[in-house]
């Protein structure tokens, strides 16, 4: 059984809207980074299906979270094949993420009642994603279409819920851009984690930081 309904990380997202998206082969590494984002006040991650070591790091990174830091969702990211998302929703899998659309992994997580967030990176193919029934489409590569086309697609689809990777910088800048363009979300991947930030406790302050940057953005309540 899911820990959480879709509605839950979907509300997860939009009021935490910083995703770090990561990989590392060494399990207490990501374990340390994870719950430096989570006292950092994150409470969605992504962690990449990159390396051989991918499922089995994710098997006891999912147990970890579970048991250390019960508010965060922890999904995989980079799944290509209906048999990978089987496979790492088995193993603990919150929601799903892709660099791509597949049909069939998000049949596979409808079935299991796990979120689908499929990307891309043209109005037509965001459009299909939503009639496939991801409610939040991720726009990939954020670097080649930048804030301007958000706010070019917002304007006829007002309704789409988007969360923009790569090209975001963990700056107030970069982050300001791309909310005020109406993204609903972020993904940061290796930027969020240079320099001294690779130290859980220099990171745990830099996510301090920026969730107060992106606060602003943050819907509140009716």
């Amino acid at each position: 059984m899911p820990v959480f309904s879709p509605k839950e990380i979907l509300n997860l997202v939009v009021n935490h809207p910083i995703v770090p998206v990561f990989y590392h082969p060494d399990v207490e590494h990501a374990q340390a980074i994870v719950q430096a984002c989570y006292d950092g006040g994150l409470r969605v991650f992504e962690f990449t299906n990159r390396g051989d070591k991918a499922l089995a790091v994710f098997t006891q990174l999912a147990s970890y979270v579970r048991e250390n830091c019960s508010e965060m969702a922890l999904g995989i990211g980079t799944i290509l094949t209906a048999d990978d998302a089987k496979k790492f929703i088995a193993a603990g899998a919150d929601f799903v993420v892709q660099p791509v659309t597949t049909p069939t992994v998000g049949d596979v997580c409808r079935v299991q009642g796990v979120p689908w967030m499929p990307a891309g990176s043209t109005l037509n193919e965001i459009y299909q994603a939503t009639l496939l029934g991801a409610d939040l489409v991720k726009v990939f590569p954020g670097n080649v279409v930048g804030p301007g086309f958000i706010k070019a697609i917002k304007g006829p689809m007002p309704s789409l819920k988007l969360m923009v990777t790569g090209g975001v910088e963990p700056t107030s800048e970069s982050l300001t851009a791309w909310f005020k363009a109406g993204v609903t979300a972020v993904g940061i991947g290796s930027q969020l984690f240079s320099g001294d930030s690779s130290d859980p406790s220099a990171l745990r302050d830099r996510v301090a930081a920026l969730v107060q940057i992106v606060s602003p953005f943050i819907p509140q309540p009716a």
